[in-house]
């Protein structure tokens, strides 16, 4: 099998690599001329044969937006497009209706794994027609780990419901990382704990909160011990809000999930008004005292 891959950053450029080794051709395009292997889009679509399936993987968004504007006026009947970019599920609809004017094949696919999917592999939430999907197994199974495909790969359902999936998947991954930053804050806080980081290194077998973000956790601490030289700003993908946004507009309540996204809000302030407000008015009704602002 020969596709075409288009966006070779982070996780695009290690893509490209574990498909080579898993045997299935690829031929990349990025702006960058120190990775590409073709000098442009069209350049790429005439190097892959008929029927084509080219790989999207460039962010999500605007910049999704023109590659796929692109591929719709270039591409040819039967080719089918794979967005694996982060793009939100209900962009995979526009996208799929725009391709499909022209008989061009679309679907999608939620990607984890990060910058270590090189090394072992990719969990994999594909969405769109079954047989579409069978197309590109060859693919599939080339990027996830070894062992049972039932393991790492699912057809979630049609066109969106990969990256529905998957940002569900991000949604979760908040929650987890802030109750495992926030029982880091509290051991820390604790001056009878004198081996914070082996505290952590004594859960990664046996204990049931056991997981990889537990074990980069202990790497972390490992090239760090205090984080000092990590500020305490932390960005959002936008998955997360999504998230958010489904579980209020289908009723689930999402507490976990919320406070975790509120959170990353709640460190990109230097002061907080809110929490100024709340300090004035326990001084009103209580008297509580108040500390002088920094």
């Amino acid at each position: 099998m020969h596709i075409g891959l288009i966006g070779l950053g982070k996780m695009g450029f290690n893509m490209r690599e574990r498909l080579r080794k898993g045997g299935v051709e690829v031929t990349g395009y990025d702006r960058n001329p120190d990775v590409t292997d073709s000098a442009s889009v069209e350049e790429l679509i005439a190097t892959v044969p008929a029927p084509r399936i080219i790989w999207v993987m460039v962010p999500s968004g605007p910049i999704t937006d023109a590659v796929i504007t692109e591929l719709s006026e270039k591409l040819e009947p039967g080719d089918l497009v794979i967005d694996g970019g982060n793009s939100r599920f209900t962009e995979d609809q526009k996208h799929g209706e725009l391709l499909a004017a022209k008989d061009i094949r679309f679907a999608d696919c939620g990607v984890s794994g990060g910058v270590w999917g090189l090394q072992n592999g990719y969990g994999l939430m594909a969405g769109g027609d079954a047989a579409d999907i069978e197309r590109a197994l060859p693919i599939f199974d080339a990027l996830r780990p070894e062992g049972e495909r039932a393991d790492s790969f699912v057809h979630v359902g049609g066109i969106g419901a990969g990256h529905y999936a998957k940002m569900v998947h991000n949604g979760i991954e908040y929650g987890l990382m802030q109750a495992y930053a926030e029982g880091y804050e509290l051991l820390a806080a604790k001056d009878i704990v004198t081996d914070l980081p082996g505290t952590f290194r004594a859960w990664q077998k046996g204990t049931v909160v056991r997981s990889w973000l537990l074990d980069l956790m202990v790497k972390a601490l490992d090239e760090d011990p205090g984080l000092a030289s990590i500020d305490d700003y932390v960005e959002d993908s936008g998955e997360g809000r999504w998230t958010v946004e489904e579980a209020i507009a289908n009723a689930v309540p999402a507490p976990a999930i919320t406070a975790a996204l509120f959170a990353r809000f709640a460190s990109r302030e230097d002061t907080s008004p809110a929490m100024k407000m709340v300090s004035a008015l326990r001084h009103q009704f209580g008297g509580h005292a108040t500390r002088p602002a920094k």
